[in-house]
């Protein structure tokens, strides 16, 4: 019996693999969550156009003001047209459009996102905390969300940045200030339901603190939501920063943003629409490609849409 035996163990291991096998050291590794939602990243047409688009922006704000030869306080002669050595034109006061637009867009884009990492840190860790703690430091944190959403926030961002001067960097605290509530909120949510799951209770086991737990093992695992959350808040501080400085109660000279090119210009939109349309289109260009990419990292974030085949 026990040479049959060997026998069928012989002839079962000295059969070649058929057509249709695999063998298992040729097998495919499988992706990591990591290269799946970059892989369904890269196949969001919409939103790699849109990265293109505020990757351009960027670069040309970095690089073309070094080779520009007006600068943004540079003044000529005042209400030239359009032409070669001037592509949109030059203000009322005689400082070159382009200048302009090049500074205002930096300034723009480094306070949305000064507004979106501040933000997002502090809707992180109040959410995080009140979803793994609950009892009174959520009802706590629950509470001050409610108060900071029933507050208007363009009013109050108005009030405080008259009040403390119109720097760059008053206004996007300020606005970090009233833009957190929404991000602490998905935040706590998910804290609350990642605080059931066994590797939490294993880490509370094992005498982990809260910092740790929070830290260490929460925040790690909604970094999906949160990276979703940090886009969508810089599209947001764009707009913000852009009305607040439109009404005259944002950014001040000397500083500058798209939307204070905007405001000192608007009053030509009809005898000179180019000075008008030029910082606008950045600006809307700018929000859209920002809300494109959103949607695209929410999409490859989403366990619901259909896996990238491996």
């Amino acid at each position: 019996m026990a040479d049959i035996n060997s026998l069928i163990a012989g002839a079962k291991t000295d059969h070649p693999a058929g057509p249709g096998d695999v063998e298992p050291e040729k097998l495919p590794e499988p992706r990591s969550q990591g290269q799946l939602v970059l892989r369904k990243f890269l196949r969001h047409k919409l939103a790699m156009a849109s990265t293109a688009v505020l990757l351009l922006i960027v670069l040309i704000v970095m690089i073309m003001p070094i080779f520009w030869p007006y600068a943004h306080t540079e003044t000529v002669d005042g209400f030239l047209e359009p032409s070669a050595e001037h592509p949109l034109g030059t203000t009322q006061v005689g400082k070159d459009m382009v200048s302009q637009v090049l500074r205002g867009t930096q300034y723009s884009l480094l306070i949305a996102l000064t507004v979106s990492i501040a933000a997002t840190a502090l809707g992180v860790v109040f959410g995080a905390i009140a979803g793994y703690l609950r009892g009174l430091t959520d009802t706590a944190v629950s509470r001050l969300t409610d108060l900071f959403l029933i507050v208007p926030q363009i009013a109050a961002a108005a009030i405080l940045v008259k009040v403390f001067s119109g720097s760059w960097y008053v206004v996007a605290l300020v606005l970090a200030a009233f833009g957190w509530m929404q991000i602490a909120r998905i935040t706590r949510a998910e804290a609350m339901s990642l605080s059931q799951r066994e590797f939490i209770e294993s880490a509370r086991a094992s005498g982990a603190g809260t910092g740790r737990i929070v830290f260490k093992h929460l925040v790690p695992n909604m970094v999906g939501s949160i990276t979703v959350n940090a886009t969508l808040t810089v599209a947001q501080a764009v707009l913000a920063e852009a009305a607040l400085s439109f009404i005259g109660l944002g950014v001040q000279l000397p500083d500058t943003s798209l939307g204070r090119v905007i405001l000192e210009n608007y009053a030509e939109l009809a005898s000179r629409p180019w000075l008008f349309w030029g910082p606008f289109v950045v600006l809307v260009l700018i929000s859209l490609s920002i809300n494109f990419i959103g949607d695209g990292l929410r999409d490859a974030f989403d366990p619901r849409q259909k896996r990238v085949k491996a």
